[in-house]
């Protein structure tokens, strides 16, 4: 929709799309980051929430948690080569206390949760100053989040449905020729991580009451319910996995 508003169609209008690119930001930040470490794993990157939120990077924290897990993941195995019980990376955990992640992270900790806060939206702005230029993370509290994001996702029939503008092909596109163009290619050998235990019972338990969310998960269309009259609501839950 927003791609079809005069103000920025009159800027879009008449140029070629090139390349297309589409993310989801994971805001937790320093207080959702979880356990990073499980028997024969790890999580890195984005995977754990190592986004600073603030300025919006998180490539660098990446790429320096993924070197501290290789790092873990050397010494566990040398330590365990001799057995073959399940490797755990106990150093990483503390590798990542020890880290610039967790330092940089816990110092725009307050930043984020300040707008969900009473300051408000102009009240969060003004307290997110103090601490990128003034409190620099040091102060004794730690605000919370205001709630748990599944409590976000509301039942379909008391959502207005949205209408989008048709796409025109010049200033925006269907998601096939967009995900074509991000470039996105993976091993053909790569184990599809995404799973689904029981696909006839996840469609009936979700489509009656979110009438398909999950096509909102990814703006590639991973996720998609098409239409199958031999299910029990005439539709079914797949996942276009790349194989």
């Amino acid at each position: 929709k927003l791609k079809h508003h005069p103000l920025y169609k009159s800027i879009i209008e008449g140029g070629k799309c090139i390349s297309y690119g589409a993310r989801a930001l994971n805001e937790g930040g320093f207080q959702s980051i979880p356990k990073c470490a499980f028997p024969g794993g790890a999580l890195i990157g984005d995977t754990a929430g190592f986004l600073n939120v603030p300025k919006i990077k998180g490539t660098h924290t990446a790429m320096r948690s993924g070197m501290l897990a290789a790092k873990a993941a050397w010494d566990a195995l040398n330590e365990n080569k001799d057995t073959d019980s399940t490797v755990f990376l106990y150093d990483y955990e503390d590798a990542l206390r020890n880290s610039t992640i967790w330092k940089e992270l816990r110092e725009v900790r307050n930043m984020r949760p300040s707008f969900h806060s009473p300051l408000g939206l102009y009240g969060g702005i003004m307290y997110s100053g103090l601490e990128a230029y003034l409190f620099r993370g040091k102060t004794p509290w730690t605000l919370k989040h205001k709630g748990k994001d599944h409590e976000a996702t509301q039942l379909a029939d008391k959502q207005t449905k949205i209408e989008y503008p048709k796409n025109d092909g010049e200033t925006s596109f269907d998601i096939l020729t967009s995900v074509s163009r991000t470039g996105t290619n993976h091993e053909e050998d790569q184990p599809v991580h995404l799973q689904v235990e029981d696909w006839d019972k996840h469609g009936r338990e979700m489509w009656p009451k979110y009438k398909g969310v999950e096509n909102r998960f990814c703006p590639a269309g991973v996720y998609e319910y098409v239409e199958d009259e031999s299910k029990e609501f005439g539709r079914r839950f797949q996942i276009n996995a790349q194989k």
